[in-house]
């Protein structure tokens, strides 16, 4: 007989143990290697228009968005940024590109955090001292975002092109420049639209500093072709314990990117999970529609905060056994589906019942789990 001792469960592997870093506050979000990595995305609103951009970040924070950045390139952007960091139910970060003067009116704002273009603002290093003495009188951290496509002249010049080590040489400059006005409440990011580019670049940057880092492939792409870039290049950072904050950019809704991060650091245990479909993609064998199924429940699930892992296999030769490894799952075959519960059949369904009763299971189970479910990892499999 097995004797329940309510002993906590062992944590979930990682890859990696995070790099130590400094530590700052970006409003109520703690950034460092104290802290969960956490995700960000950019509004594509005019932030002018007010009600727009709250709107957009208020879908942005019921996606699952921690800390969220808006643009900042005229002064009626400059002059709603009060309103907006006030109303935002997560921090809100003023990006600033071209015009020292809006890093003043962002600090003035209350914003939670700054993020300035070193390669792109006007005389730049002649106004560090004054942005650092503003940033530490409002504890307003700065964000030094170095971008490939912006880079300093005389970096170009120096280097040729865009190199990992000009990427890097630019952040160090800038960021030396506000340590020697005793400013350190700093976060560095060093992007370029070439994952292996990015990924030397940040290792050389986690080398040579101990800021926290936002990791980021600029201009990753369209939503397929930018996931992929993003989530190779994140992970071969996040294996080795670098990175801080991300971001996946791509030319798609501000919410896809917020999802793709959600589920990059979910997939490396660095995020609680939630709902995670394990399918296979089908072959000769299947004796179901795997694809129909697997999209079926996934809706049918959509917005479950418990944790619970659904793999979706479509023949005998895998399906039982990921079945009984999983908290609830369906091997499938001959028109009908075995339903696994806690490794054990509970029952056996026409096919046609197969996506309804794995969901009448999955709310059960969620309802059984209660408030505390969110610290387990329930799994679902469909076979």
């Amino acid at each position: 007989m097995t004797v329940d001792l309510g002993l906590p469960a062992a944590p979930p592997p990682v890859l990696g143990k995070r790099r130590v870093t400094r530590q700052l506050g970006v409003g109520a979000v703690g950034v460092g290697s104290d802290f969960p990595v956490s995700v960000q995305s950019m509004t594509t609103t005019v932030t002018a228009d007010v009600n727009a951009t709250l709107q957009q970040i208020a879908e942005l924070t019921a996606t699952g968005c921690d800390i969220v950045r808006v643009a900042c390139p005229s002064q009626d952007d400059a002059d709603a940024l009060p309103q907006i960091a006030r109303k935002s139910k997560i921090p809100v970060i003023a990006d600033i590109h071209f015009q020292p003067k809006y890093v003043f009116a962002a600090i003035e704002a209350g914003c939670a955090a700054v993020r300035v273009n070193p390669g792109n603002i006007k005389k730049f290093d002649d106004k560090v001292k004054e942005i650092a003495r503003a940033a530490k009188d409002h504890g307003t951290p700065i964000r030094i975002g170095v971008n490939a496509g912006s880079l300093d002249a005389r970096l170009m010049a120096k280097h040729g092109k865009a190199t990992p080590e000009a990427l890097v040489e630019s952040a160090l400059w800038e960021a030396e420049l506000f340590a020697e006005h005793d400013f350190h409440d700093l976060k560095i990011s060093v992007k370029h639209n070439d994952p292996v580019v990015m990924v030397r670049a940040y290792e050389l940057l986690a080398e040579s500093c101990d800021y926290p880092l936002h990791l980021g492939v600029t201009e990753a792409g369209p939503a397929f072709q930018g996931t992929i870039k993003s989530a190779v290049a994140f992970g071969a950072l996040l294996r080795q314990g670098i990175g801080d904050t991300i971001r996946v950019s791509l030319s798609a809704p501000p919410m896809e990117e917020v999802k793709v991060g959600t589920q990059i650091l979910q997939s490396l245990n660095l995020r609680p999970r939630k709902l995670e479909i394990v399918s296979c993609p089908s072959c000769g064998r299947a004796q179901v529609d795997v694809y129909k199924l697997a999209d079926q429940v996934t809706a049918g699930l959509e917005g479950m905060e418990v944790p619970l892992r659904v793999a979706v296999m479509g023949c005998v030769v895998n399906g039982p056994g990921e079945a009984r490894e999983a908290d609830l799952g369906v091997a499938s075959g001959n028109g009908k589906g075995q339903i696994f519960v806690k490794g054990k059949v509970i029952k056996t369904v026409p096919e046609s019942k197969i996506v309804e009763t794995l969901i009448e299971e999955a709310m059960r189970l969620a309802e059984e789990a209660g408030p505390q479910g969110a610290a387990e990892s329930p799994t679902v499999s469909m076979l």
